[in-house]
């Protein structure tokens, strides 16, 4: 297959490629319409304001990198019909496709998706290509046909997260409370739309964060450049907004100088007042204020502030930083016809279960959750129950896995199922053993029957031979939610989760070279159903978080074409980027309000944003070279590159204020956002140390530690 790819020959011509997402949005290159949140009047706000400051900022994209490639299989079966075996977070969606391209019906075509080797998103519609070629083939030849792209392929031709660029206009009072703000958020969605529309709206609903925004416009555009089409990625928008209004929280503080966390906290939603976001959702249940005030306690925030500030003052090439910043994520698909989901429940008679549901495995822990609650529901051991492929021809029309609703939407309906074979065996039971209903309870793999007491097992074979039906399907549908997309509010999400995060750096100011110290972190998975699946969630997520905004840097030629497909040049964190003190603890006796399951919250996506403090705290250590009185200018990803390029310019907007003659008042300036340096400017590098990384030797590093990491 791949000889006749070389040999096929294609005729083309080279066009000027669009491939800035600024030069997109300056020409209105849009793949969609942009779309805008507005809240009372933001122009006159920004024109009354105490303060103003207007920035601009990049935040790149990101490289899906699951272990296994995009991959797929399909079989024709006896009937004119297909069995496709992918690695893909949306079955039903490559059953239609297939269907389509082979022009048959959807009952013709069983997707088989036993689990995936990592996903991240990048399979949720991206996944599609490989099958329907391999559809169209297996028709032509009649044999089965697989199809796995390599490394470079996959990398090459799949789409990522949405770089985005930002533009904000900022303005406050003397205690760094926003009075007004504009927002332009521009995504880079490739040459066509792929989930686009959503995306960038996530990311125009997660522009606040966890602050109240008063008079409010945020503006989302698609923008159109000829490279492959971008598409989901963990958080899905969301963690790009973040960014946005974290960059600004940081630029105020540099200018009144105060505290990042101080302006932070005098901007968090309100419980009963400034809680209404800039799409009109009440933000109910709110634990920011005590889980920051938990944080700042547990990491010794102010004395680790203090403690930072002299090691800096008396360290003049070695510099630390601290952040602490947080997190509130919407959970709910935003497209809220997606928010549904099915299962299907068999009780064999000698007790065992049949387990399957709409959702799809790709690491997450999914179907050990899904299991968790069908065991708890019947009070049998987890091990009954044997949960098999997700199928489209056992659950049909799922929603795909993704936007953190792989429990909440799955795990509900299993235990709709669940629950309604319960109730057929709890009646049987009282009928056949004339007691009431209340007297029949389900315990430790046992059923107590009035004075009776049968195993699981035993009251199965009754029942089917008391002609009970021992299958069920179970539905579940997210209530409340609902958005206007005309009137641009609504309430999209069902319930937020809340998280945060204080990471502590060091960062060689020659070489722009930098070291997470300690994480301390934070995190609301409500009464969670696995803590050791969650805390996982939490790690790998702040890991992969603070990945792309830091090592994971994309870079494409003039041409459009990836320069950086594979490991060789993309680098994704490993063990040496892990914090040497990582310290992860899930918040206690905080159920969710909300009727999810066992009251539980998801966890997939939202301790992706924790890692937006470990930018944070690499921009707090260059600041330090300006006397906190700059915000530097480092877009995302803060590369060593970067990072460098951003202390030059902190040395020189000090030098400046020196020359000046101005002291304690600050000038500030908007980041010029260049990336790198100039050919042939001076580079510090030149008199970097030779041999051991000055990292190192940094003072105050516990070294017993480092040799063991």
């Amino acid at each position: 297959a791949r000889q006749a790819a070389m040999a096929a020959i294609i005729e083309y011509e080279d066009l000027e490629p669009v491939l800035d997402v600024v030069q997109a949005l300056r020409q209105k290159h849009f793949v969609l319409d942009s779309h805008t949140h507005k809240r009372g009047d933001s122009a006159a706000a920004l024109a009354g304001a105490t303060h103003r400051l207007q920035g601009n900022l990049h935040i790149g994209g990101q490289e899906h990198f699951y272990l296994e490639t995009q991959i797929s299989s399909v079989m024709p079966t006896e009937d004119g019909g297909m069995i496709v075996y992918c690695s893909t977070q949306n079955p039903t969606e490559i059953q239609k496709l297939v269907a389509e391209v082979l022009g048959v019906p959807m009952n013709r075509i069983v997707v088989d998706m036993r689990r995936m080797g990592g996903g991240f998103g990048g399979k949720e519609t991206q996944a599609a290509s490989p099958a329907c070629l391999c559809a169209v083939i297996a028709r032509l030849t009649g044999q089965p046909t697989k199809m796995r792209l390599q490394r470079f392929e996959d990398m090459q031709m799949t789409g990522k997260r949405h770089p985005f660029y930002i533009e904000y206009d900022v303005g406050f009072d003397d205690e760094g409370r926003l009075q007004g703000i504009e927002l332009d958020l521009a995504g880079n969605c490739g040459y066509s739309p792929d989930l686009s529309a959503s995306i960038v709206d996530r990311a125009m609903f997660h522009a606040d964060n966890a602050y109240y925004l008063g008079e409010a416009t945020v503006n989302g555009h698609r923008c159109k450049t000829h490279t492959a089409s971008n598409t989901a990625y963990r958080g899905f928008g969301g963690p790009q907004g973040m960014v946005a209004i974290e960059e600004v929280m940081d630029y105020i503080a540099r200018f009144l100088g105060k505290d990042p966390l101080a302006v932070r906290k005098a901007n968090y939603y309100g419980k009963t007042e400034r809680n209404v976001t800039h799409y009109y959702q009440t933000v109910e249940h709110n634990l920011l204020e005590e889980m920051t005030a938990d944080l700042e306690q547990s990491s010794q925030y102010a004395e680790r502030r203090e403690a930072i500030r002299t090691f800096n003052a008396g360290s003049s090439i070695l510099k630390k930083g601290l952040a602490l910043t947080p997190v509130k994520f919407g959970i709910s698909f935003t497209a809220s016809f997606l928010n549904q989901a099915g299962a299907l429940i068999h009780i064999y008679t000698d007790g065992s279960i049949h387990l399957n549901h709409g959702g799809t495995e790709m690491g997450q822990g999914l179907n050990t959750k899904v299991a968790q609650v069908v065991a708890e529901v019947f009070q049998v051991d987890i091990d009954r129950i044997q949960i098999t492929a997700t199928n489209t021809d056992k659950v049909p029309n799922t929603s795909p896995t993704a936007a953190s609703s792989g429990t909440d939407l799955n795990g509900k309906a299993a235990q709709n199922a669940a629950e309604t074979l319960k109730q057929r065996l709890v009646e049987f039971a009282a009928r056949h053993y004339q007691v009431a209903e209340t007297e029949v309870e389900f315990r430790n793999g046992h059923v107590r029957i009035g004075d009776i007491f049968l195993p699981f097992a035993e009251l199965a074979q009754l029942a089917w031979m008391g002609q009970v039906s021992l299958s069920s399907t179970g539905y579940y549908k997210t209530p409340k939610i609902f958005y206007d997309r005309s009137q641009a509010r609504g309430r999209p999400f069902y319930y937020y989760a809340f998280g945060a995060a204080c990471v502590e750096v060091i960062v060689d100011t020659l070489t722009g070279e930098y070291k997470m110290l300690r994480t301390d972190i934070l995190h609301d998975v409500g009464a969670s159903l696995n803590p050791a699946i969650d805390i996982g969630q939490v790690e790998g997520g702040y890991i992969q978080g603070a990945g792309w905004l830091t090592t994971e840097e994309l870079v494409w030629n003039d041409k459009g074409k990836l320069m950086t497909s594979g490991p060789a040049s993309y680098k994704i964190p490993a063990v040496a980027d892990m914090p040497l003190d990582l310290r992860i603890k899930l918040v206690e006796n905080r159920k969710n309000p909300e009727d999810t399951v066992f009251h539980s919250k998801a966890v997939g996506e939202p301790p992706f944003m924790l890692g937006i403090a470990a930018w944070c705290a690499i921009k707090d250590a260059v600041a330090s070279l300006g006397d906190y009185r700059h915000q530097p200018d480092i877009d995302a990803p803060a590369t060593p590159e970067k990072v460098l390029w951003g202390c030059e310019q902190m040395r020189h907007k000090s030098a400046a204020r020196r020359a000046s003659g101005e002291g304690a008042e600050p000038i500030v300036s908007a980041p010029s956002r260049v990336s790198e340096a100039s050919p042939g400017s001076p580079s510090p590098i030149q008199d970097a140390p030779v041999g051991a990384s000055l990292l190192e030797k940094a003072p105050g590093l516990d070294h017993s530690v480092l040799e063991q990491k």
